[in-house]
């Protein structure tokens, strides 16, 4: 049996972790900031070393990117310096690092799906700090796994698909942006394959960085709609609009799409469709209000 750490188990894909840990043979520890600040090197090492942890996963991340403008240091603590003392942990235990990063460590300047080698040139704080995030992981030289994913969401906390389940269920009309391409991810998607990476003890010999985002390409627009059509917010009439329409302080990449050749290769997994997995998720808020 393994002791496995998962950090930021409050947020999107912590709490899909948390669903799945329940059936392990192995003891999942889930910690948000009240639990452990990652942001403390000492706080992070004694935590392992009483727990004597081998495989530690992140998914905590300061995640708000409009907000990461303003707020450089909170974002740069969290997203860079934090990522800095689990993988230097890591290393001193012989432990392994799961870490969840972002398209947005691209520029998103081009036309065909970015793979791991692409170089990188993030445009706004939130990708810049998510990226000096991985070069702490290599400079640290731990074993580790990143993953790249985009548009992460799920039933839990905030993010853009509940967001527009509740603005289509209030307005008759909403604009969204049509020129910003990408693809959903379904935080459980993503958490199953982690789980399975770690019961299936394959993180040991995968080390590197892989794309993860569901399959299938969409704009805002196209993914606003879907969640309106398929929660039956038909009343909701669904606008493609500019992005320049609303000023922001940050630029978002226009395409932001992973190749995900890697990822399927080498764990030999079946990636869901962006539509597929929606309807998944919408099920389940679904029957919980009915629960």
């Amino acid at each position: 049996m393994n002791n496995i750490l998962v950090t930021g188990s409050n947020g999107q894909l912590g709490n899909e972790m948390r669903k799945l840990g329940i059936n392990s043979i192995n003891r999942y520890l889930f910690t948000d900031i009240n639990e452990l600040d990652i942001t403390n090197l000492h706080a992070i090492r004694s935590f392992v070393k009483e727990n004597n942890v081998s495989v530690i996963v992140n998914c905590a991340a300061y995640t708000a990117v409009d907000k990461a403008e303003d707020n450089k240091e909170t974002a740069n603590l969290i997203n860079h310096l934090a990522v800095s003392h689990l993988a230097t942990i890591c290393k001193e235990f012989d432990a392994t690092l799961i870490h969840i990063s972002t398209d947005y460590v691209f520029q998103g300047d081009k036309s065909t799906p970015y793979n791991e080698k692409e170089v990188t040139n993030p445009i706004g704080i939130y990708g810049k700090t998510k990226l000096e995030g991985e070069k702490a992981i290599s400079a640290a030289g731990c074993k580790s796994l990143i993953f790249r994913t985009s548009w992460l969401y799920s039933e839990f906390g905030n993010n853009f698909f509940k967001t527009m389940l509740k603005l289509t269920s209030e307005k008759d009309r909403l604009s969204v942006v049509f020129d910003q391409i990408g693809t959903p991810t379904y935080a459980g998607d993503l958490a199953n394959l982690i789980f399975m990476i770690i019961e299936e003890n394959k993180y040991s010999s995968n080390e590197g960085i892989y794309h993860y985002s569901n399959e299938g390409v969409c704009s805002w627009y196209d993914f606003a709609w879907e969640i309106g059509y398929l929660a039956d917010n038909t009343k909701c009439i669904i606008e493609p609009c500019y992005s320049s329409q609303f000023p922001s302080k940050v630029k978002r990449p226009n395409f932001s799409v992973l190749d995900k050749s890697k990822v399927k290769s080498t764990f030999n997994v079946n990636i869901p469709y962006w539509k597929q997995s929606l309807s998944i998720c919408l099920n389940n808020i679904s029957n919980n209000k009915n629960e």
